[in-house]
C-alpha cells in the first residue's frame, strides 16, 4: 500500500494507517457469522443467523413499535455504498437513529451559525498560504497530508506554521510558533487577536460591510479583552498575543484549520465559532478549515432514503447512549461502521445496557472488538479493500472509485447485502430498498462531476466534484453572521462566549487526542493494544509521590481505570494527556471516565472537560 505520485493530495505517501491496511486485511477478522446461546457465541450460517436476527426485528417492531429498534451507525466507513444506502432499511422501518454527534457535529453547529454551510479552506490554499495556523489540530498525526502540504509551503515559500495547542504535539514541536493556552480559554484568545487586529487598523472594513452583519457587536465585545486580560485568562504570554496577530495582520494568504478536538469540550461550540470568526475580519471568504463535506453537493437524502421514506425517523443523542439502552428504551439494536463499547462516553453504562436481557443486539463488523463481545448476534463485514464504493473526501474535492482489490478472505458480506436480505425477509415491497446502487449514486451526485461523466468515474477516472462557491452563505441574511440571528431564534447567546473557567482543585484535566498507528480504535489488530499511558507533569507527578513508569489509577465519579505513568513538560502543571479510547491496564475501558452527558449546543460529547482524580495504585 502507497500513496500515489500523481494524486493531488496523497502525492506518494500513504498514513501509517493506510500502509498497515494489507496487513489488517488478514488480521483477526470476523471469519463467518456467530449467535449466542448458553454458551456464548457460536457460529452459524448466513440463512440461520440472517433469519435469527430478522425474527427478532419483526418482533420488536410488532411487540414494542419501530421506534424500539436502534441502528447505530457512525464512520468507520465512509463510502456511499457503506455509510449511507444501507440507511434505507431503517429508514423504511421507521427505526430510532442517532444523531451522529460523537466526532465533529458540535463544530459543525458552532459555524453553522455564522456561515450557513461549515466548508472552507482547500488543500490548494493551505499549499499556497503564507501563514498557516493549527488551532487545536495536531495535523501531524490526525492529518499527515495536510501537513505535508504546509511542510511543503515552509519550505517552498517561507510560509509559517503556527500550532495552538495546550499540549506540546508532535505538531507543536515542529512549529515556527507554539501558543500553549489554557484548556477551555479558546475563545479569549480569539477575541483577543480580533481585538489586537482591531488596535493595529488590520481588519477589512469594506469587506466587513458587504459581507457581513454583526461587526459593531462583535468589535464592542472583542474590547472587553485587552492583551492584559487574555493573557491572565489563556495563559498565553503577551508578547506571542501580538506576535500571532502581526502574523495574521501583515502575511497573506493565510489559512486557519480547526481541529475536532477544540470541539469535544463543555462548551465545544462556543470555541470553534470564535476561531471560525478571525478570517471574516481579515476580510476572508471561509478563510477556515474546519471540514469540506457539506462543500460538495451530494444528495445524500436520496442516498439513505431519507427523501423516500414516509417520515422522518426518531433522532436521538449519539453521545447519551449509554442511558437510554440501560433504561431498557431499546428492544432490538442493530450496530455497523463503529465499536461504541470503546469509542461512546460513559462506556460502563453503555455496556450494562447491552447486557441487558431484554435488548438483542447485533454487529455487523470486519473485525472481532469489545462491541461484538456483547452481542447477541455477529455478522462478518468486508473491508474496503474487498468491496467497490465511492468515498467522497471531508478535506479534497478528487473522487475515483474504491474498487475491490482482492477477493474476500472471509464469508463476509457487503453492508448492503445484509440489508438487502433483511428487508426480503421483513416483507418490505418498497422497490427503492433493493435498487441498484450505482444507478443511485449517479443521481446522487448529479450533474457535480468535473473533468469527466460518470461513465468516467465506473471506468476508474479520477475525477473533481464540484465545489460550492465560497462566496456563499445560507444565514438567514445571506451573509457572514458575526452575531448570530439563527443562535437568537434558538435562545443561545448571538456571539460566541468565554465560559468560565473551573475553580483548581486536587483534580487533572484529561486531554486525550489520536495517535500515529491507530485509527479511533482500529488497528489494534496490527500493532497490539492502544497504550494505556497518561502522561503527567513532572510537578503534578511528584505532589502525588508517581515515579516514571509507575501503575496510576485515574478515577471519576462515573468509573476507575488503571494506566502507566509518563512524565514530561510537554504537558502543563494541572493537566494529564493519554492516547485515546484505550483499554485500561485492569481490562475497563478508559471511556468509562468520561460523562454520557451532551453538550448544550450541538450536543457532542465532554471528553477533553474531564477532571480526573489521579493517585498511584498500589501495587500487589
Amino acid at each position: 500500500m502507497r500513496g500515489d505520485p500523481s494524486h493531488p493530495m496523497t502525492r506518494g505517501f500513504a498514513c501509517p494507517r493506510g500502509m498497515h491496511d494489507p496487513q489488517r486485511l488478514y488480521t483477526e477478522r470476523i471469519a463467518s457469522p456467530a449467535l449466542r446461546n448458553a454458551s456464548g457465541l457460536q457460529g452459524a450460517t448466513w440463512p440461520q443467523a440472517l433469519d435469527a436476527v430478522a425474527d427478532r426485528l419483526s418482533s420488536s417492531i410488532r411487540d414494542h413499535g419501530p421506534e424500539a429498534v436502534l441502528y447505530l451507525t457512525y464512520a468507520g466507513n465512509t463510502g456511499l455504498l457503506t455509510l449511507d444506502m444501507p440507511q434505507r432499511l431503517w429508514n423504511a422501518l421507521g427505526a430510532t437513529q442517532t444523531d451522529m454527534a460523537l466526532c465533529s457535529r458540535t463544530g459543525h453547529f458552532g459555524i453553522s451559525l455564522h456561515y450557513g454551510e461549515r466548508y472552507g479552506v482547500t488543500p490548494e490554499d493551505v499549499s499556497a498560504s503564507r501563514l498557516i495556523v493549527f488551532w487545536g489540530y495536531n495535523a501531524a498525526v490526525s492529518s499527515t497530508h495536510l501537513w505535508a502540504l504546509a511542510l511543503e509551503a515552509r519550505r517552498k515559500h517561507g510560509a509559517r506554521i503556527v500550532v495552538i495547542d495546550p499540549r506540546r504535539s508532535e505538531s507543536a514541536a515542529r512549529a515556527d510558533l507554539w501558543l500553549q493556552p489554557r484548556p477551555g480559554t479558546d475563545v479569549a484568545l480569539a477575541y483577543g487577536i480580533i481585538e489586537q487586529l482591531i488596535t493595529m487598523r488590520a481588519t477589512e472594513e469594506g469587506f466587513l460591510l458587504r459581507w457581513t452583519q454583526g461587526w459593531a457587536e462583535l468589535r464592542g465585545v472583542t474590547q472587553e479583552w485587552p492583551a492584559e486580560r487574555v493573557s491572565e485568562v489563556t495563559g498565553v504570554p503577551a508578547r506571542q498575543l501580538a506576535e500571532l496577530s502581526r502574523l495574521y495582520s501583515r502575511v497573506r494568504p493565510n489559512a486557519t484549520l480547526i481541529g475536532f478536538g477544540l470541539q469535544k469540550t463543555d462548551h465545544g461550540a462556543d470555541q470553534a465559532r470564535a476561531v471560525s470568526l478571525i478570517p471574516a475580519v481579515l476580510g476572508q471568504h471561509r478563510g477556515f478549515f474546519y471540514s469540506n463535506g457539506d462543500g460538495l453537493a451530494i444528495d445524500r437524502r436520496l442516498l439513505s432514503g431519507e427523501a423516500l421514506a414516509d417520515r422522518a425517523p426518531r433522532i436521538v443523542e449519539q453521545v447519551g447512549l449509554g442511558a437510554r439502552i440501560a433504561a431498557g428504551e431499546f428492544k432490538f439494536i442493530f450496530i455497523s461502521g463503529m465499536n461504541p463499547a470503546v469509542t461512546l462516553p460513559d462506556a460502563g453504562t453503555f455496556a450494562q445496557g447491552l447486557s441487558r436481557d431484554d435488548v438483542f443486539t447485533v454487529v455487523h463488523d470486519t473485525h472481532w472488538t469489545r462491541t461484538t463481545a456483547l452481542a447477541n448476534a455477529v455478522l462478518p463485514a468486508l473491508t474496503y479493500l474487498e468491496k467497490d464504493d465511492l468515498v467522497p473526501p471531508w478535506t479534497h474535492n478528487c473522487v475515483q472509485i474504491s474498487p475491490a482489490l482482492v477477493a474476500p478472505v472471509t464469508d463476509g458480506r457487503s453492508e448492503l447485502w445484509v440489508m438487502g436480505e433483511l428487508a426480503g425477509r421483513l416483507g418490505l415491497q418498497q422497490a427503492w430498498l433493493y435498487e441498484d446502487p450505482w444507478p443511485v449514486v449517479q443521481a446522487a451526485l448529479g450533474d457535480g462531476l468535473e473533468g469527466g461523466t460518470f461513465a468516467d468515474l465506473r471506468a476508474g477516472a479520477r475525477l473533481r466534484l464540484e465545489r460550492k462557491p465560497r462566496a456563499r452563505y445560507s444565514t438567514p441574511s445571506g451573509k457572514i453572521e458575526l452575531w448570530s440571528s439563527k443562535a437568537e431564534q434558538l435562545g443561545l447567546p448571538p456571539l460566541p462566549q468565554q465560559a468560565p473557567l473551573p475553580e483548581p482543585d486536587a483534580r487533572l484535566l484529561l486531554l486525550n487526542t489520536a495517535t500515529p498507528p491507530y485509527t479511533s480504535s482500529q488497528f489494534q489488530e496490527v500493532h497490539g493494544a492502544i497504550p494505556a499511558v497518561v502522561t503527567l507533569h513532572p510537578d503534578d507527578a511528584a505532589v502525588r509521590g508517581i515515579a516514571d513508569g509507575d501503575r496510576i489509577r485515574l478515577s471519576t465519579e462515573l468509573g476507575t481505570v488503571l494506566a502507566e505513568a509518563h512524565l514530561s513538560e510537554d504537558v502543563a502543571p494541572g493537566i494529564a494527556w493519554s492516547p485515546r479510547q484505550w483499554v485500561g491496564l485492569d481490562g475497563t475501558p478508559q471511556n468509562v471516565l468520561f460523562s454520557g452527558q451532551p453538550q448544550e449546543m450541538g450536543k457532542g460529547p465532554r471528553f477533553n472537560s474531564t477532571l480526573v482524580a489521579i493517585e498511584r495504585a498500589t501495587v500487589r
